[in-house]
């Protein structure tokens, strides 16, 4: 199967691999980006063959003279919509990164495209295919919890300075912490309880990762580099941590709120409640939810492994222990990777459709509103 490739970003050289390994035929035919020379020399560290490969600086010429079974979007946040729609005229099965749009324009170019497209896109939530999600979903739909009418979900992340040192401090390229990360849990969220979201609430702080440092300073310039406890020096040398970018982050032109927390209400009434951090370190990492029912409650976090049920009406408390947090996405990934190549062969439809990606993003931009405004957010098209 022939994919071309359209933006080969950090997120998409990182998912190519989890195809691959698959072993079921994928073949990287064509790849469209701003900066081709960059792409072919990640592609040949992967021991694939640059010239069977064919590489184009414009996506447009890319669609009009390769002959595909499927595509893969990964540009920049701003380009998403805007590139599946030309995809999506060619009715190709379509993998499309998150945020599947980043503006109320973007969401409805993408519903217009869609109402007349058979495009299956399988959207990149790799979290709702984790064999912890899909054990959950089992408990919960197995009706043993009762209804679900509360839900309490976190995710205190470890490795947040990459949203402060690296290209996601621009607001301008990243539309905030809410669209870049919180899409994957709301879409968890939404996944688990079934429900359609109809309200939104919102705040967030920015405490941390703030300061009078110039703007443009990078950490070598900066005569703290050696003491800094964000720079890569430090990081690297005496946290042992991954070094994802040199830009200062506390200068004045960091961007991108450091804890944020969204309230959603949805069509039965029953509400949820979702909190992101983003200067937790190593063993404060929490990222999973607390579903509450009259009968039961299921409560998982992807670090830990675990899931526990809690019967409310009889002695008893389950535990399960899984083994895949150390995997790409908590297994997730592997899982995403498949279902587009089943798609891709007509055996499948997409576990994560743009439909649901379309519902995420939405409640991120009305979250986004809500924080400004200090006001709920009905969640429509109106």
């Amino acid at each position: 199967m022939n994919i071309g490739i359209i933006g080969y970003g950090t997120r998409l050289n990182y998912f190519v691999d989890r195809l691959l390994e698959l072993d079921l035929g994928v073949k990287v035919a064509a790849v469209a980006d701003i900066d081709p020379e960059k792409a072919k020399s990640l592609l040949v560290k992967k021991g694939m063959e640059a010239d069977k490969i064919r590489f184009y600086a414009d996506a447009d010429e890319m669609l009009e003279r390769e002959v595909l079974e499927g595509v893969m979007i990964g540009t920049r946040c701003t380009l998403h919509a805007a590139m599946a729609a030309k995809v999506m005229k060619l009715n190709l099965p379509l993998f499309l990164e998150k945020p599947v749009g980043v503006t109320m324009a973007d969401l409805t170019l993408l519903r217009k495209a869609a109402s007349e497209s058979s495009s299956e896109v399988v959207v990149s939530f790799p979290l709702r295919s984790t064999p912890m999600v899909r054990l959950v979903k089992e408990i919960i739909d197995s009706g043993r919890l009762g209804t679900i009418e509360h839900v309490q979900a976190v995710n205190n992340v470890p490795y947040g300075g990459v949203y402060y040192h690296s290209w996601y401090r621009d607001e301008a390229e990243a539309h905030g912490l809410f669209l870049q990360k919180a899409t994957h849990d709301l879409d968890c969220l939404n996944y688990l309880v079934g429900l359609r979201p109809v309200t939104i609430a919102a705040m967030e702080s920015k405490q941390v990762f703030k300061g009078d440092k110039p703007a443009n300073l990078r950490c070598g310039d900066c005569g703290e580099y050696h003491t800094c406890p964000e720079s890569p020096y430090v990081l690297s040398r005496f946290r042992q941590e991954e070094v994802t970018g040199d830009s200062c982050a506390f200068g004045v032109d960091t961007g991108n709120h450091d804890s944020g927390s969204v309230l959603i209400r949805y069509e039965t009434g029953m509400h949820a409640v979702y909190s992101q951090n983003f200067y937790s370190r190593k063993s404060a990492a929490r990222r999973g939810a607390t579903l509450i029912g009259y009968e039961g409650t299921v409560e998982f976090d992807w670090y830990r492994d675990e899931a526990k049920v809690h019967m409310h009406n009889a002695p008893r408390t389950e535990t399960y222990k899984l083994e895949v947090a150390k995997l790409p996405h908590f297994g997730g990934d592997a899982a995403l990777a498949l279902n587009f190549i089943e798609v891709m062969r007509g055996r499948e439809k997409s576990r994560s459709p743009l439909s649901m990606g379309i519902t995420s993003a939405l409640m991120c931009l009305k979250a986004e509103e809500a924080a400004r405004s200090d006001r709920y957010q009905t969640i429509d098209w109106t």
